[in-house]
């Protein structure tokens, strides 16, 4: 994550759901959760195609990971998913 750009992160984050931003926001310093959260509100409006864009760059190196074994991206769903 070190390598997104901040701005995208916040975009990507914008349209995520609650529980998305707050395991992101748990994995953050409380300094840079509410400089990241200070950036969602000022953005205003966001066109979903622009969410959408942004989610991409946060999902593609994490499918690089995967396939460099460095990341398990667990394909079952319901309660029982497990993140790695």
């Amino acid at each position: 994550m070190r390598h997104v750009d901040k701005d995208k992160l916040a975009i990507a984050l914008k349209g995520a759901s609650e529980a998305v931003r707050q395991i992101f926001f748990q994995n953050m310093s409380s300094r840079a959760d509410k400089m990241l959260t200070d950036d969602m509100a000022n953005l205003g409006p966001v066109r979903l195609k622009d969410v959408a864009d942004a989610q991409v760059l946060l999902v593609n190196p994490a499918k690089d990971l995967a396939a460099k074994g460095e990341l398990i991206i667990s394909k079952q769903r319901g309660d029982e998913e497990l993140v790695y």
